[in-house]
């Protein structure tokens, strides 16, 4: 695309970043944050938190009203389990726009619009980037659009990244009920950034194929454009927190004493408890595996299936669900675990694009490995270094189960060692780097 990119590691960015003619000054990210849980949120909290570090002048996250998100059915944390953002984070709430009067648009109109006067008010350049493309892609590029037509300009770079889901459901509704006009809408919206991106090769392949049937009907042209255009950028994770853990037995036994646990006493599920995370699987095959009765079960989450789950739970012996796990904890009881497990398994409803979870894992060490699908994205964040089943296979999941029983200490460490090493190509600050890089191209271009 005739795009002169300099190549820079996140070091030599936090250096470019503390000069006055830095080519970016400012990150706003608008996302779904804390207290959903969600892998984005995450994501959005590691990269404003490596913007911080690289020196970045203001560093805003937008997301929505306490109440709007208490009122929704999305999972949410215990907001007493939620680490603060570091100080110079600025965590904005912009509130609806519009009286009864409006029927439909108000929040959006007042975050978009919120959007303007930050950018507004930010010195020298702003990437603006939204994670889950729907609805923050449009309300990113109303807000940039809106200085077009203003007679002022903005120095904005626009990063929209999809997790998949965003789109693809979205189309595929618009498909199935011939609402065609609103499958344009979304495809047009995410090539309009100036960077679209997407979490893992299997996410790029999903919208490929949307833009592929859009075209079908209505005779566009998204498939080639999506092609080339859009990038992959997996999610940020902030590796240090994890791999620090195995420095800190003492840390990590303190948490597991809080919980009543010791170290390789228990098998562990961390995830969103929902169908497509397979924790119905993983309790048939924990009834009849070499551990039960050995080891005790942990899950932990929060999400649609979570009571279900618990009565299920309630029924076995030494089986615990977890609804409650800060983010503080999360790292020491994967430390700790004998072994870990997400047996992710495709829904109508639900395909996991990456697998967050696993890599965060991966990185945070101990003996236990992870055993795990190849469900969509996960073996992007795995690179194979786990003990694997067919998703939705519960003989499959009891034998990686009892395998784990008969592996040696020697054994579990080695995967798990090796596992850590592959999970550091995620590190935060060399994902935003790559991001800042694409930036700093376009600008050169310019």
């Amino acid at each position: 695309m005739g795009t002169a990119v300099v190549e820079m590691n996140s070091s030599q960015y936090a250096m470019l970043l503390t000069k006055p003619d830095s080519p970016v000054r400012n990150a706003v990210f608008l996302v779904r944050a804390d207290p959903i849980i969600c892998g984005h949120s995450t994501e959005a909290r590691n990269l404003a938190e490596a913007a911080l570090a690289m020196g970045m002048e203001n560093v805003h996250i937008v997301s929505y009203p306490l109440d709007i998100l208490e009122a929704s059915s999305l999972p949410l944390k215990d907001l007493a389990t939620i680490t603060p953002y570091s100080e110079g984070i600025k965590m904005d709430r912009p509130e609806a726009l519009g009286d009864y009067k409006v029927l439909d648009g108000r929040l959006g109109l007042g975050i978009s619009g919120h959007l303007i006067d930050l950018l507004h008010s930010l010195p020298g350049k702003t990437m603006v980037m939204d994670l889950y493309l729907v609805p923050h892609g449009t309300m990113v590029m109303q807000a940039v659009n809106s200085f077009k037509n203003s007679g002022c300009g903005a120095d904005v770079f626009t990063v929209g990244e999809a997790v998949g889901s965003d789109i693809t459901n979205v189309v595929g509704n618009a498909l199935e009920e011939g609402r065609l006009g609103a499958a344009q809408l979304v495809l047009s919206n995410y090539l309009e950034h100036d960077h679209p991106v997407a979490v893992s090769r299997f996410t790029k392949d999903l919208i490929v194929e949307a833009g592929r049937k859009v075209d079908e009907r209505l005779g566009t042209n998204f498939t080639g454009q999506l092609e080339q255009r859009v990038g992959i950028s997996f999610p940020a994770i902030d590796t240090q927190a994890y791999t620090s853990l195995s420095e800190k037995p003492e840390e990590v036994d303190a948490v597991l004493a809080k919980r009543g646990l010791e170290r390789d006493g228990y098998v562990m599920f961390l995830s969103r408890i929902a169908p497509a995370k397979g924790v119905d699987d993983l309790l048939e095959a924990w009834r009849g595996s070499k551990l039960n009765g050995k080891k005790k079960l942990i899950i932990c989450g929060n999400g649609p299936a979570k009571e279900e789950v618990r009565k299920i739970a309630s029924e076995m012996e030494g089986v615990m669900v977890l609804d409650d796990v800060s983010d503080a904890e999360k790292g020491a009881l994967m430390n700790g675990c004998y072994a870990w497990s997400l047996p992710s398994k495709p829904k109508t409803e639900f395909v996991e694009t990456f697998g967050i979870a696993v890599a965060e894992k991966m990185l945070a060490g101990g003996l236990g490995p992870v055993i795990t699908t190849r469900t969509g994205g996960i073996p992007e964040a795995s690179g194979g270094y786990c003990l694997e089943h067919e998703g939705g296979d519960v003989a499959g999941l009891r034998a990686c189960l009892d395998k784990v029983a008969g592996m040696s200490d020697a054994e579990r460490e080695k995967l798990s060692a090796d596992a850590k090493n592959f999970a550091m190509r995620f590190d935060r600050m060399e994902i935003l780097a790559r991001l800042i890089e694409r930036a700093v191209g376009c600008s050169a271009a310019a």
